[in-house]
């Protein structure tokens, strides 16, 4: 990642830096102050961009540090707990919007790569510029559906909010890697679409999202063949 201010130049700044290490510390991530830096960065594009662009419903920068920042952070520490997660894992964000969780994912665990991927041409290329503006080298952006994504396979498909289970499974198959998992960020936990699922095993995992008092989870996923360890 390149340079960016060793401390926040604005108390606003600061306020919002706190807050996102003081929930990343109750998260058990352990992130340094150039990632800190980079997520107020990260909002700060946001909000620029999101006049014009309708990036997201949610305008003040305090509540996006905690309702998406803060909230990415509680799944990407859910993701580096997963002990189906490889070195170096390949991870696909699915209708990534304004680069949630992916972008989140690639600041807070360096050692990843990640693909993000909208269908909407003015949100991919939002993600083009905050992935060039913050210098995150490990993050590709690609525009376009993903049902005609080719040539490529994940140790980790994500979605935040993208899609249903059924929608998200039947889109993405193709691109599951050998032993590669899906994970979906939800709310409340969908009981009506884990019930009409097929030829998966899943696992639902509740989340505590630090100064958020709302329902999270992930839900993992592996088709039926691949499933004994999950």
């Amino acid at each position: 990642m390149s340079a960016l201010p060793r401390s926040p130049r604005t108390t606003d700044d600061a306020e919002l830096a706190d807050g996102i290490s003081a929930g990343a510390l109750a998260l058990g991530l352990d992130l340094p102050a150039a990632a800190v830096a980079h997520l107020v960065a990260y909002i700060r594009l946001i909000e620029r961009w999101n006049g014009t662009y309708n990036l997201t419903a949610i305008r003040d920068a305090r509540d996006m540090a905690t309702q998406h920042i803060v909230d990415c952070l509680a799944a990407a520490a859910a993701l580096l707990r997963c002990r189906d997660l490889p070195t170096g894992a390949h991870v696909l964000d699915v209708g990534s919007g304004a680069g949630l969780p992916g972008l989140v994912f690639a600041i807070a665990a360096p050692g990843i790569e990640v693909t993000c991927i909208d269908s909407v041409g003015k949100k991919a290329a939002f993600m083009t510029h905050a992935v060039s503006a913050l210098g995150i080298r490990n993050v590709v952006v690609s525009h376009g559906r993903v049902e005609a994504m080719r040539d490529a396979h994940f140790d980790v498909i994500a979605s935040r909010a993208f899609a249903s289970l059924q929608d998200f499974i039947r889109g993405t198959a193709h691109l599951l890697g050998l032993g590669g998992i899906w994970m979906a960020l939800k709310g409340k936990e969908p009981r009506d679409e884990l019930e009409r699922l097929q030829n998966v095993s899943f696992h639902v995992e509740p989340l505590r999202v630090p100064g958020l008092k709302a329902d999270r989870c992930v839900i993992w996923l592996k088709p039926i063949e691949a499933s004994a360890r999950l």
